[in-house]
């Protein structure tokens, strides 16, 4: 079993910064993928970013080009969000997911996750 715990988020003005992690514990082995989701309110979850643990190759959605960055601590089994310039429309439950094996789906897919934390708010004022 694994566990996949978030921190980080909070109240921050249009144009900060804030760090997300996600940290990993349990059967960690063959950690696959790490992926970051939002959810804002009234609308449906979304792909934010998403790193392949062996490479390191990232993979972001357009929205978010740019601004944040997705990050690994092999060593440490933690992912990290690195958020910049933050927008009012980047408000939002921020959930990080992870795979610990090949699963065949896209990568901004939620099915090809196993596991989910359990969220962090995150809310950018004007």
């Amino acid at each position: 079993q694994v566990q996949l715990v978030n921190s980080g988020g909070g109240l921050v003005q249009a144009e900060g910064s804030l760090k997300l992690t996600c940290a990993a514990s349990g059967r960690t082995d063959n950690f696959f993928r790490m992926g970051w989701f939002r959810q804002a309110p009234g609308k449906e979850r979304e792909f934010v970013a998403s790193i392949r643990w062996s490479s390191g190759s990232t993979y972001y959605a357009d929205s978010v080009k740019g601004r944040f960055t997705i990050s690994r601590d092999n060593a440490k089994n933690t992912g990290h969000l690195q958020m910049n310039s933050l927008k009012p429309e980047d408000t939002a439950v921020y959930y990080c997911a992870a795979a610990f094996r090949f699963i065949p789906k896209p990568t901004m897919e939620e099915g090809a996750y196993d596991y989910w934390g359990q969220g962090t708010q995150v809310t950018v004022s004007s």
